[in-house]
């Protein structure tokens, strides 16, 4: 089985790394005439190392310091570093800025060769060099890793730099990433009868020739044409491989270095990441808050301002939260490192790892929002998924961008929301038309406070109403957005006891409606009015002048006593004592058993009544399910009763 991972060159300009990748694999990375003629590396090239068992891309960058952004577009996705040191000139600047952005990049496996071994003056000065390098490797991730002495010009020590390699190789753990095809574009170019052609190192995934890709920031559909691995035709490409993708859909001068390509759906362009961010400490000045860096992640460079969350200044050496506004979207996944240099002059600040690729504004010393963030760098998939959940909120998600905001593989994600909801973390709320809305339950909680909360606001501006209508409730909650959601938690709180109500109204089941004598008196004369009144109720009207109360009064007392069970609602202004309401069934129910049908006008002539009454009465008796009109009749309905819209009765 073969193993892919990519290395890169990493050192001070002129130490030989272009000379030494050509020595290893026979490729001249300069491609560039200017590179050739001024004898430098300008821009990253690319060769190709097979150790055996290992088939190694190589990355070479330029040294220069006006050409870092170059070695940071190369060092993207980079499985293991070599960084070189020229036996004539030692450590220098940029070996010291090299190693640093390595550092910040994540990098865990490396080596370092000592170059140019047959410029020495003797082996004593390589010791003196080797111990010079064990010193500025001491406390990363290069302290004990090989350090080879090499000569390109005469061949010495290539061997051996090969089998360290291979070795190094061998102990390499498989990074884990998503199993989603990424990758992101360092060139760009058309070849002649082919077209656009992208190159970078694949970071995620496997892409096959015929795929649908996203090109990403724009968001366009592209397809995979064909695909080459150093200049080897391939039927696929995977992680860890350099590979030339032929594109339709996309015109070379389109796709620019920093865009990328991706399995549609994965990734997400954003202009707002939150991250940790480290302060190197040989750095020429602290971070502060809404200062303006140049952020290079993938293989792009934007400007970028930085919003410390919990801090004014991010003194060197320091760590902090913070989030990155971005001048043009650019895409990411959770803890995907990056590095952020000064505007001008171009120096290197800092870096860090990406907590949310796709995140909202968070105000400064939001201590719960905070420590949200920090869950993110849980070492728990579970936990980060928690916390990528409750950064939802209500918002829809699909497993793809869990795993691309929480860090997990598509297995991962099965398992983790399994564990998830075995653990109660997750709430499914039942939403209208069958759907359902899986919320983190700190959520839910929140949400539930919040209706009981406006429930008893609504109880004390109300104190003479048993229940609050739902769509008053609703109204009351219009700035979480979303009525469906709203009723799917007054739902969840009616099933677990802590409302009471039915599908018209609610109220807390401690709440009783506070009336003063006055009120008692005219509750008692409302509802001694409408038993008197039988299939003739009164109308608000008439009570108001009875009763010699205000109408708000009037129509108070009746809803409580409708909220109450005492009273039913008809229609319109018609209400009925219960007692009424269900003689009326039982008439209409015993006749209609007896004939084959019944007009309005025998209905209202077998109640005593009027039209007026007579038709609401009918209305009533079909929204309920009792009767069914066919033309001019009632008949019976079956079957004979309906619980949709029945008032409930006293106990």
């Amino acid at each position: 089985m073969t193993h892919h991972f990519i290395i890169g060159t990493a050192g001070h300009i002129d130490h030989g790394k272009t000379s030494l990748v050509r020595a290893l694999t026979g490729t001249d990375t300069d491609r560039l005439p200017e590179e050739k003629k001024r004898g430098i590396t300008i821009d990253i090239g690319f060769a190709r190392l097979d150790l055996g068992a290992f088939q190694l891309g190589v990355v070479d960058v330029p040294g220069h310091e006006r050409f870092i952004k170059n070695m940071l577009a190369g060092a993207s996705g980079i499985d293991l570093a070599m960084l070189l040191v020229a036996a004539d000139d030692s450590v220098m600047p940029q070996t010291h800025e090299h190693l640093e952005i390595l550092q910040l990049l994540g990098l865990r496996h490396g080596l370092v060769v000592i170059s140019k071994a047959d410029l020495a003056q003797d082996e004593t000065w390589l010791d003196l060099v080797e111990d010079e390098i064990r010193g500025l490797v001491a406390g990363t991730f290069l302290e004990g890793a090989p350090i080879v002495r090499t000569a390109a010009s005469t061949g010495r020590g290539i061997d051996e730099l090969k089998r360290a390699l291979r070795e190094l190789c061998g102990r390499i753990e498989a990074t884990k990433r998503a199993d989603s095809f990424r990758m992101a574009v360092d060139r760009s170019f058309a070849v002649p009868g082919h077209g656009t052609v992208v190159t970078g190192s694949v970071w995620s995934g496997r892409v096959a020739v015929g795929d649908e890709l996203e090109w990403l920031p724009s968001g366009k559909p592209v397809r995979v044409r064909g695909i080459q691995s150093h200049e080897r035709a391939e039927e696929y490409a995977e992680r860890g491989q350099r590979a030339a993708i032929n594109l339709t859909g996309v015109h070379h001068s389109e796709m620019l270095r920093g865009h990328e390509i991706a399995q549609p759906g994965f990734l997400k362009p954003s202009q707002l990441f939150s991250v940790r961010l480290h302060v190197l400490p040989s750095s020429p000045r602290p971070v502060k808050h809404r200062s303006r860096v140049r952020l290079h992640i993938g293989t792009a460079e934007l400007i970028a301002s930085v919003s410390l969350l919990d801090a004014n200044l991010l003194e060197r050496g320091q760590w902090g939260t913070a989030q990155l506004f971005l001048r043009e979207p650019a895409v990411a996944t959770w803890g995907q490192p990056f590095v952020i240099r000064s505007e001008s002059p171009m120096i290197t600040l800092g870096g860090g790892q990406v907590l949310q690729p796709v995140a909202r504004r968070i105000a400064r010393r939001q201590l719960a929002l905070a420590d949200r963030l920090q869950a993110l760098w849980s070492p728990d998939p579970a936990v980060r998924a928690a916390a990528t959940l409750w950064f939802y909120g209500t918002q829809p998600w699909t497993e793809l961008a869990l795993a691309r905001d929480a860090g997990l593989t598509r297995d991962e994600v099965t398992t983790v929301l399994s564990r998830l909801a075995e653990e109660g973390a997750m709430a499914d709320l039942a939403l209208a038309r069958g759907r359902t809305l899986r919320l983190h339950r700190d959520l839910v909680a929140d949400f539930e406070q919040r209706v009981l909360q406006a429930v008893g606001r609504l109880h004390e501006q109300n104190p003479l109403h048993a229940s609050i209508p739902r769509p008053k409730l609703v109204a009351a909650l219009d700035y979480l957005g979303d009525d469906a959601l709203v009723h799917a938690i007054i739902d969840r709180l009616r099933h677990a006891g802590r409302l009471s109500g039915d599908d018209r109204s609610v109220a807390r089941p401690e709440f009783v409606p506070k009336l003063s004598p006055a009120e008692r008196r005219l509750r008692t004369q409302i509802l001694d009015a409408f038993e008197a009144g039988g299939f003739q109720p009164p109308e608000p009207a008439e009570l108001e002048k009875k009763a010699v109360a205000r109408s708000a009064a009037v129509d108070q007392i009746i809803e409580l006593c409708r909220s109450e069970g005492y009273l039913v609602h008809i229609g319109g202004a018609v209400y009925l004592h219960v007692k009424w309401e269900e003689e009326l069934r039982r008439r209409i129910t015993t006749r209609l058993r007896a004939s084959a049908g019944l007009a309005v006008s025998d209905i209202r002539d077998m109640l005593g009544t009027t039209r007026k009454y007579a038709l609401p009465y009918c209305e009533y008796l079909d929204r309920t399910g009792v009767t069914r009109r066919e033309g001019d009749l009632r008949v019976l309905a079956t079957p004979a009763t309906h619980p949709e819209n029945q008032d409930a009765h006293p106990v």
